[in-house]
């Protein structure tokens, strides 16, 4: 049983009878009671309803979608009052609480606007009904334990970098008529020796076959970095990526470079497989499966969150292994924090890099530089100095991936996507993947 507003009235009102006619007090209440026992029972049953839910597909965060759920009356009274869906508060519902009225042995659709703040998987555990009376005095209330799913993809807002980063790979596959010599791998076409080209790429037979025909000139190949190459997204979803950098967990702006590489990567005909993992994996897309990989990647990505322990990188040779044995471009992201990484990561990098040619990509944060830059108090000169620190250490583990011959990226969260990009492209160009 429940009571509305209107009761609280109807009940001063009976205040004010009983000031003035004191003897009928005992009356009053028997008269209140009885509109509140009569209006609970000719309210419909909140009982006879049943509730489905509507399936909603996948949104990307920040973007709006109508969540629907259909009410049908099997009782011989109509339902009137509330209904209240029991979406979490990152689930943005904007009219979680709505006027309820379904007529006897009738059904109608109750829609909620959402508009979810953060990825991951949003529930709705229950929604509440509420029948009130003909008199409005009071109702009943039963919660109907039916859930209802919503899994929100990242919102993937480095896109706007894509288009750029597909130009340059255009031109550097030749749509622009670039030709490098000597860089890549794969064939390309055959043309004179000019004087300042390598030795090595004398094709002698195709200079044999010129000398047989109209001359004896050399002939030498011209080679293009390949276009099919395997790129591995390795993310790190231990507590290293829990750490807010510029009011976001890391973990996020990992997401969003993955997603920018991945997406461009694919578009340039390369295989691409992406994982998450900490102890274990917990994630894993490849392009190689049927649909579209941006897709893949996003909802596999989407119920992924930072687990408070150590990642266990020694794991990591064994999965990439799983997924090619070629040569591929393996791109780890995770932070670089030098106990993690001594214990973790660079023991086991010599078993990447003798196969692999190995990417580290961090998100530096923007706020180690500011902190380091006050200095006007004494409290301003320890905090200063304690980010001088931690960024001297990031430097001295950077250089330490680099004289093992791994390429370093770090930058903040915005600038990370891009940049992660641009050594992918920078790599192509070299010849070096």
């Amino acid at each position: 049983m429940i009571f509305t507003p209107r009761l609280l009235w109807v009940t001063l009102g009976l205040v004010l009878a009983v000031v003035v006619l004191p003897g009928l007090f005992w009356l009053w209440m028997v008269l209140l009671a009885a509109l509140i026992l009569a209006d609970v029972l000719l309210a419909g049953s909140p009982r006879r309803l049943r509730v489905v839910r509507e399936p909603v597909g996948p949104l990307r965060s920040s973007e709006t979608t109508t969540a629907g759920t259909r009410v049908e009356n099997s009782g011989s009274r109509a339902v009137r009052g509330w209904v209240k869906d029991g979406w979490q508060p990152t689930a943005g519902a904007e009219d979680g609480l709505q006027r309820l009225q379904v007529p006897a042995g009738g059904a109608i659709t109750v829609q909620v606007r959402l508009t979810p703040k953060r990825r991951g998987d949003l529930r709705s555990e229950h929604i509440t009904i509420r029948s009130i009376g003909p008199m409005g005095l009071a109702g009943r209330q039963v919660v109907h334990h039916v859930a209802h799913e919503l899994r929100v993809l990242p919102e993937f807002r480095s896109r706007r970098h894509l288009p750029s980063k597909l130009r340059r790979l255009r031109e550097l596959d030749g749509t622009t008529a670039v030709q490098l010599r000597g860089a890549g791998t794969e064939f390309d076409s055959l043309r004179d020796y000019v004087r300042g080209d390598d030795v090595r790429s004398i094709d002698w037979r195709a200079t044999a076959r010129r000398q047989d025909g109209a001359g004896g000139h050399l002939v030498v190949r011209t080679w293009r970095p390949e276009r099919d190459r395997r790129v591995i997204l390795c993310l790190d979803a231990s507590r290293t990526s829990a750490a807010r950098v510029e009011d976001e967990p890391r973990l996020n702006a990992g997401i969003e470079a993955a997603l920018l590489l991945g997406a461009l990567a694919s578009s340039a005909g390369d295989r691409v497989d992406f994982m998450a993992f900490q102890r274990q994996l917990v994630a894993r897309a490849s392009s190689s499966e049927r649909g579209d990989f941006l897709n893949l990647m996003a909802t596999s990505m989407a119920p992924v969150e930072p687990v408070l322990v150590e990642a266990d990188f020694s794991q990591l040779p064994a999965q990439v292994a799983s997924v090619s044995s070629h040569r591929s471009l393996v791109v780890v992201l995770t932070a670089l924090d030098s106990a993690s990484l001594q214990e973790g990561l660079l023991p086991v990098l010599p078993a990447l890099t003798a196969k692999h040619r190995v990417v580290v990509a961090s998100v530096q944060d923007p706020e180690l530089q500011r902190r380091g830059q006050q200095r006007g108090t004494a409290a301003q000169v320890y905090r200063a100095a304690a980010a001088e620190r931690t960024l001297i250490e990031h430097r001295t583990v950077a250089a330490e991936l680099s004289a093992m011959g791994v390429e370093v990226v770090e930058a903040a969260p915005e600038e990370l996507p891009p940049a992660l990009a641009d050594a992918y492209i920078r790599l192509k160009a070299t010849g070096k993947l």
